[in-house]
């Protein structure tokens, strides 16, 4: 089984070492099924329009964490990892860039360009679902949490709103991002913006 480069680690006793946390492929899976789910609450033209603005606004955090840790740790794993890998890494950096620009651009959840955005969403899922079939098979237990455990780092220091121009690849990106994360907190709890899913479940319970 090929091992997954990863960055500097404290040295495991033997290969049968399995450190606390949760797997980067299970992590990316149950953030792409929420991300989903979002998309389908923020277009259905059922729910009040302040409900779907709501869920546009953690929508649009979510994604943004989603893809800067994705860009820090799975892409770069699934292209050292996977045999001809390389272009469809480079496709699905290209396309997160779209898909950030859309975000920015995006206005309310009335605008015609949210479908697209959905849209857009949905492929990314796809496509990274298929980079993470491949790479379950050729990555340790121990390697996926490894990189679990950097992806919640990242997630954490992540910026919450769209920036296409910010790098896209390591190193550059584990360096610049945490800085541009701590200046959209700062305007989240300034305008309270709603960032995390729980803050649709307290606003859903009142």
């Amino acid at each position: 089984m090929s091992a997954v480069p990863l960055p500097p680690l404290p040295p495991a006793a033997d290969d049968a070492y399995r450190p606390g946390g949760r797997s980067m492929a299970d992590l990316a899976d149950t953030e792409h099924r929420q991300l989903l789910e979002l998309v389908d609450q923020v277009t259905d033209p059922t729910l009040a329009v302040e409900r779907r603005r709501e869920v546009q606004q953690v929508l649009t955090a979510m994604v943004s964490r989603h893809l800067s840790a994705e860009e820090q740790y799975l892409l770069p794993s699934a292209r050292a990892a996977l045999p001809d890998a390389a272009q469809r890494v480079d496709r699905e950096i290209a396309a997160d860039a779209t898909l950030l620009t859309a975000l920015k651009a995006l206005g309310g959840p009335d605008d015609p360009t949210l479908a697209d955005v959905a849209a857009q969403i949905r492929r990314h899922v796809t496509a990274v679902d298929a980079l993470l079939v491949p790479l379950r098979e050729v990555a340790t237990d121990a390697e996926l949490i490894r990189l679990g455990n950097r992806w919640v780092i990242a997630e954490e220091a992540a910026p919450t709103r769209p920036h296409p121009g910010t790098p896209a690849t390591p190193p550059w990106n584990r360096i610049v991002e945490p800085a541009v994360g701590v200046v959209d907190k700062l305007r989240d709890a300034v305008t309270g913006r709603r960032t995390q899913l729980s803050d649709l479940t307290r606003r859903a319970q009142r």
